[in-house]
């Protein structure tokens, strides 16, 4: 068994070319790896020559148009994965997953297409989602020609307030070079299905802008395909609502309006930037580099594609463009123990007096968190020892795009042991000591949705234990200070707001143990009060196991954060946060618990978690799947200036083994020390048992540090 451990219309077309042979990788695993750049320009360029498509570059031209939104792997379905894998049967098919906006017909809407085989691709068929749902055009995510759109509509609403802004801020919007203003939108865009109106937050465009709030927030309608159709319905202006920004810009000029004047930012020292300031108390010398990650005999893990193997570990892995780092075909020993173990969203709740803070209910998936995988930094968010990997994404764009070293995989030395024990002789001395040092093997990436950064880690350790854990930092999602917020958080600076929020992460775990027929039972621990059977009269209190809760339906208890009720025209909760842990069957048209299209339609959305879980089905000796909420409540304070920092803020769930093994599978490792006296009880001479060098020699890493940042078109 292993143990959760959770601490908190179209038709088919073929077109008369030949499929031409597959360019994957003979690998098993490669089944799961992510699409080549050749495979998403070839799905690209055989959808764009589709006549009846009628498709158009995604860049440019008008929100009204049919274009390709995104295209990544579409997994093959499991059964014939694992009749691949363990069977010996034919290697599936690979196929892609495109997302479609069709814009430009009567009745717009988005729609999702199977496109294969690759990498020469010759038909399309449409995906459909759970009970044949449609998603209206209204739900799309954002594209970079609507931001584009968006900026310049917003411009134009404001500049009667060019004025106010200038006396105000020092920054405006018209004809701008520096000294600019820039926004932040928030989500969802709207009180009900069907709008798209979002909630504009005005800021300084300084370093960490997401902390120069100005005091005002527009909201802007922009359903209607066309631009010049949007308009801007409301203002909030340093605590009060306006109806225009005519009538804002009036009240600035008859001298009546309260104005809130922000002081100049100096040109260094920024409060906002990383730029280092002050000094420590006890004089520690950062001028020097601190501990490094070293690997004195080189690297002990193995990677072979997108195939990873280290100890008794073995996984196939992909940074999907939707929804981030998944693992497929998890093995230990040869054996595989979860077929599926993956990220499916990060939810981030938040309250506030102003307008765009009492909004706001982010769900990144809705953002594509999975292609917000920028650059990692060597040393910093990786050690220098660790293996950098590229990702290449489609989405929004007329080709693939390469996220260099948009993954690292890393052994780390955890800093304290696996396993130690002294054994004292209680004479002084000792029978014997042993201890095997603690290592993890990291597979690590990131996912910078705007202002928070989220570090995603998968981690392997010798004894069979996985770790999934996500780590927020990044800046605090901040609103311009007034004194009624200070019921929704803290004041972090003379302006701003901290706003109070709940971090959420959705995870699925597709376990398959000895098998896939598997089941779920918990152990219910309890005190048991009964008569000492040896000494009459007296009495025992004892823990004692309850085991053997399973069967249909979901065991669970609430999520860690508080739930949203739902109101009429109140943005209600996604459903997937009211539980720690469900246990559900699986099903092939079950692939994700969220979905990219949940955030601009949370009213009604095309997937809806409790669906899942309210059919009554047996989980009895079936295929299961776990699906784990972890998560916290931030209370924003000064200390997350500049940025929220990493401890404190992560959470994350763990694999564990129960009676698996016969005993720890660790042991297999040749790293433990023993040390034996030879003279007990005296212990002057020893012997000390090692199966590694003596020493683990020197270990620096000799490349300088280097950095590009970029993500370009291919």
């Amino acid at each position: 068994m292993w143990l959760l451990g959770v601490p908190w219309a179209l038709a088919l077309l073929v077109s008369a070319a030949p499929p031409g042979p597959s360019a994957a990788p003979l690998d098993p695993a490669s089944i799961f790896s992510d699409l080549s750049p050749a495979e998403l320009r070839a799905v690209r360029t055989f959808l764009m020559e589709r006549p009846e498509l009628g498709l158009a570059p995604s860049r440019g031209g008008p929100l009204a148009k049919n274009s390709v939104f995104l295209v990544e792997l579409l997994p093959p379905p499991k059964r014939v994965a694992l009749r691949f894998l363990a069977h010996g049967g034919p290697r599936p098919q690979r196929e892609a997953r495109a997302i479609i906006f069709f814009g430009a017909q009567a009745e717009p809407n988005i729609t999702e297409l199977a496109v294969g085989p690759l990498p020469r691709p010759s038909s399309y068929r449409v995906l459909g989602l759970k009970g044949g749902r449609a998603v209206p055009f209204w739900a799309r995510p954002m594209t970079q020609l609507e931001y584009e759109l968006l900026h310049e509509a917003l411009v134009a609403a404001v500049a009667p307030l060019e004025p106010l802004l200038r006396e105000a801020t020092g920054f405006g919007f018209q004809n701008c070079s520096v000294r600019c203003l820039t926004f932040s939108d928030i989500a969802p865009r709207g009180l009900g299905p069907g709008e798209r109106r979002t909630w504009l937050v005005i800021q300084r465009f300084v370093e960490g802008y997401f902390l120069h709030p100005v005091g005002l927030e527009v909201l802007l309608d922009h359903r209607d395909p066309d631009p010049r159709h949007w308009a801007v319905q409301q203002l909030w202006y340093n605590g009060r609502y306006f109806g225009s920004p005519q009538e804002l810009a009036e009240l600035h000029a008859r001298g009546v309006l309260p104005l809130a004047r922000l002081p100049e930012p100096p040109a260094h020292h920024l409060f906002s930037s990383y730029e280092p300031r002050g000094r420590f108390f006890t004089g520690t010398p950062t001028e020097v580099h601190g501990a490094k990650v070293c690997e004195p005999q080189g690297r002990r893990y193995r990677l072979r594609g997108n195939r990873l193997e280290y100890g008794g570990w073995s996984l196939a892995f992909r940074l999907r463009s939707s929804a981030g780092l998944q693992l497929f075909d998890v093995r230990f020993g040869g054996e595989r123990v979860a077929y599926e173990l993956s990220v499916q969203e990060a939810i981030a709740f938040y309250g506030g007096h102003s307008p765009a803070a009492m909004q706001t209910k982010y769900m990144d998936a809705g953002w594509a968190m999975g292609a917000s995988s920028y650059e990692l930094a060597r040393g910093v968010d990786c050690p220098e020892t660790a293996t950098f990997l590229d990702a290449h994404h489609l989405l929004d764009a007329d080709g693939p795009v390469r996220f260099t070293h948009a993954l690292c995989v890393f052994e780390l030395p955890t800093g304290v042991p696996l396993r130690r024990h002294f054994d004292n002789d209680f004479q002084g001395g000792f029978n014997f000591y042993a201890g095997l040092e603690g290592r993890a093997l990291v597979l690590r990436t990131t996912s910078t949705v705007y202002n928070y950064d989220y570090i995603w880690d998968f981690l392997l350790y010798p004894n069979g234990v996985l770790e999934a854990k996500v780590h927020a930092t990044g800046y605090i999602h901040a609103t311009f200070y007034t004194p009624q917020g200070r019921r929704y958080g803290s004041r972090v600076h003379s302006h701003l707001l901290g706003n109070l929020h709940t971090h959420l992460v959705h995870y699925k775990v597709d376990l398959d143990v000895a098998g896939t027929g598997n089941s779920f039972e918990t152990m219910a621990i309890r005190f048991e009060n009964i008569s000492n059977p040896w000494s009459a009269g007296a009495r025992v209190v004892q823990p004692q196991g309850d085991p053997g809760r399973s069967g249909r339906g979901t065991l669970s208890g609430p999520a860690p954060p508080p739930q949203v009720g739902p109101a009429p025209r109140l943005t209600p909760p996604p459903h997937l946060p009211r539980y720690h842990l469900a246990v559900t069957r699986r099903h092939e048209n079950e692939p994700s618990s969220s979905s990219i299209y949940s955030q601009n339609n949370p009213w009604d959305p095309p997937v809806t978690f409790e669906s899942f879980i309210r059919d009554n089905e047996t989980i009895e000796d079936q295929d299961l799947v776990a699906w784990v909420t972890v998560g916290f409540l931030h209370v924003p304070h000064s200390e997350d200036v500049p940025n929220t920092a990493t401890p404190g803020n992560a959470v994350g769930f763990f694999l564990r083994p129960f009676n698996f093994f016969d005993e720890d599978p660790s042991v297999a490792s040749r790293a433990p020390v023993i040390v034996r006296p030879l003279d007990p009880p005296t212990c002057s001479r020893l012997e000390i048992q090692r199966w590694t060098p003596p020493s683990p020699g020197a270990c620096i890493h000799p490349e300088p540090f280097t950095y590009n940042g970029t993500y370009r078109p291919l």
